[in-house]
């Protein structure tokens, strides 16, 4: 048996998940506020069960939230994306940068590239491409995408040009009044017992997987891997739902709005590179101009 939605329930949800609030999800959409509430009622009566439980003023997705907002964000997206096909097979193909970032969806610091980038080339797009797998190297190889961020190797990494941007830390990530909360670091003792939330790269079933990003002997007592969208582990993190590992870089910008303790993972820390990876040969003006952009950026981090 099929759910009962359709596009307008994708878009409420994941309006009301960024928006935090119906008012801001009305705004959004461009409807009212007591007619959007209306409609998240219908579709959890649908559904037969709540989808954001209430937190002071903020509507926060819960367990049924979250896994439907996947499913609304991979539609969404799709549709997007075949929306921008359509019109290019319409149009002609534009000058367009199709980007991809490994192990993040947070990009706090990529509007002041694309603002950049627009100066110097303003008939040109900027496409953010979610790939499968969280596998960026093969998608360029398959020239889905153009540019990717990438932090894990990859055994294809040689056929693909890449340019060294920094190091970043690894923390444990953790609500402030979580007993590691303050603490100079953490050992692998303390990850006995715990819950770990990760991003499904980290899958140990997969082959091959990668390994953890944990002090070396870490056993921790369960790891749930999640889609690589990293407000769904922050949220969970913030709900007392586990407890995660993330950059510094990727995690810092929650801190104060969510609550959260940024944790170093044993007393030197673990560090990890970030390059910047495109396809061998010659690049045009446009990709090389974002290039040159991003590589300023990323690189003063």
């Amino acid at each position: 048996m099929g759910l009962d939605v359709d596009l307008r329930d994708l878009e409420l949800l994941s309006a009301t998940a960024d928006a935090g609030t119906l008012t801001g999800a009305a705004e959004r959409l461009f409807v009212s506020q007591p007619a959007l509430s209306q409609r998240l009622t219908r579709l959890e009566d649908r559904l037969g069960q709540r989808l954001f439980d209430r937190r002071g003023r903020r509507l926060v997705p819960n367990a049924a939230g979250r896994r439907m907002l996947v499913a609304a964000r991979q539609v969404l997206g799709e549709l997007e994306s075949a929306g921008r096909d359509l019109r290019e097979m319409r149009e002609g193909p534009a000058r367009r940068v199709r980007f991809t970032a490994q192990c993040s969806t947070t990009f706090q610091w990529l509007p002041p590239v694309i603002r950049a980038f627009r100066a110097r080339h303003p008939e040109a797009e900027v496409h953010i491409t979610p790939v499968p797998d969280d596998a960026p190297v093969p998608a360029l190889l398959a020239d889905r995408v153009d540019v990717a961020l990438v932090t894990k190797p990859d055994v294809e990494m040689d056929r693909v040009s890449t340019t060294r941007l920094f190091e970043d830390e690894m923390l444990a990530v953790v609500p402030a009044g979580h007993p590691w909360a303050g603490r100079s670091h953490v050992t692998a003792d303390d990850f006995t017992g715990t819950h770990l939330v990760l991003y499904d790269g980290y899958d140990q079933n997969r082959i091959p997987s990668f390994p953890l990003p944990l002090p070396p002997g870490s056993r921790p007592e369960r790891i749930t891997t999640m889609p690589v969208i990293t407000d769904l582990l922050i949220e969970m993190v913030a709900a007392g739902q586990g407890i995660t590992v993330l950059p510094n870089w990727v995690a810092a910008p929650y801190v104060s709005s969510h609550g959260l303790s940024l944790v170093r993972l044993g007393p030197e820390g673990i560090s990890r590179t970030w390059c910047l990876a495109t396809r061998h040969g010659a690049r045009p003006a446009h990709l090389a101009a974002f290039v040159d952009e991003l590589t300023a950026r990323l690189g003063n981090i």
